[in-house]
């Protein structure tokens, strides 16, 4: 049992949000670093300095990719490059090249395939070179997969393959994608906002993104504290990894919550939220009784996230929420570091319409 730990959501400023999560903690004598995506390599800098001076070390025990995109993968590489480094924990779709070729008629070798898995997943496959010319071990971050005191809950293999199938960035959809892409162009959708009273809850219909899907879920209980990190993941994957809690006895509700996907509306649902952080309440609880803290990675030069439903629906369950808007987002035990007092989120009597 962990006796420290401090969880750190860093700030990752671009027109995008991204994720940067670095965790400290102490068992016994030993202390243990964990690293949870980069962000950009542009706020690359930042990351690696803070876990230089604040951390005070140049060795990183654990570092997980959540998922392939950008906003999460990019910013690792100059993190492998400078740090020493014990292990790399990241899904690598070619890897299993020889096990999904039946599915991809396009292709009639395991190596041509796995080449254009590379080169759709571009991030990820310059961490593994860089990995591997460093000697750093790659690890798959499979469900079950123990990460120092971390649990893996999802995804499974088998979903995986599925997302790897399913995605439209794969060889099987990607030219058929590319064209309809460029059909319809790519511009984004007007939100409308409508009021709304105190417990009401509107979700888009629509899924996430299957790259988003294929997040890594981390659940630790550390000082007592119950901790779940997301990544980007969806509604699936939020899903598998309440089957396997509740499978693995492992203890709900959480009271440390990361939004998935920078606080996106596509990825959450009432039921879910119930699961992992606890039921609506009737009324808005008092300053200084919330009953857990939910930390939200967002830039913010980024208009579109957290979405106001979202910061709804976490104020109804009793959060204190943090974002990395102004200031980075802290959590901490047991810890002699300073830091400033904010202020929770206020909650919006509106929220974004189907």
């Amino acid at each position: 049992m962990a006796d420290f730990y401090e969880l750190d959501f860093r700030q990752v400023h671009t027109a995008k949000s991204g994720d940067a999560i670095a965790i400290r903690y102490r068992i016994g004598n030993e202390w243990w670093v964990h690293l949870v995506d980069g962000g950009y390599t542009t706020t690359a800098p930042e990351v690696a300095n803070f876990i230089k001076t604040t951390y005070g070390t140049d060795y990183i025990n654990n570092i997980v990719v959540t998922h392939p995109d950008q906003d999460h993968a990019e910013g690792l590489a100059p993190i492998l490059e400078q740090f020493n480094v014990g292990a790399l924990w990241m899904l690598r779709p070619w890897e299993y090249a020889a096990a999904l070729l039946p599915q991809f008629s396009r292709y009639s070798s395991v190596e041509a395939l796995g080449k254009r898995l590379q080169e759709v997943y571009p991030y990820i496959h310059v961490l593994e070179k860089i990995a591997q010319r460093r000697g750093i071990a790659i690890l798959a971050p499979i469900q079950g997969q123990n990460i120092g005191p971390f649990r893996v809950l999802a995804p499974s293999l088998a979903r995986y393959f599925q997302l790897v199938i399913q995605s439209e960035k794969t060889p099987q959809a990607a030219a058929a994608t590319n064209i309809l892409a460029s059909l319809l162009g790519m511009a984004a959708p007007v939100v409308h906002l409508i009021k709304a009273g105190w417990g009401s809850e509107k979700f888009a219909p629509e899924p996430t993104s299957t790259e988003n899907e294929m997040s890594v879920i981390q659940y630790a209980t550390l000082c007592g504290d119950r901790i779940l990190l997301t990544g980007d993941a969806g509604r699936d994957g939020l899903t598998e990894a309440a089957h396997y809690a509740v499978n693995n006895g492992l203890a709900v509700p959480v009271n440390k919550f990361q939004a998935p996907h920078h606080g996106g509306r596509h990825n959450l649902s009432s039921e879910l939220l119930d699961f992992w952080v606890g039921p609506r309440l009737a009324q808005m609880v008092p300053k200084g009784q919330e009953k857990f803290t939910a930390a939200i990675s967002s830039a913010k030069e980024d208009t579109a996230h957290p979405r106001k439903a979202v910061l709804r629906a976490l104020r109804h369950r009793g959060a204190f929420i943090l974002t990395t808007e102004d200031l980075p987002a802290i959590v901490q035990r047991n810890s002699a570091r300073t830091w400033t007092v904010v202020e929770n989120v206020p909650y919006p009597d509106e929220q974004e319409e189907d």
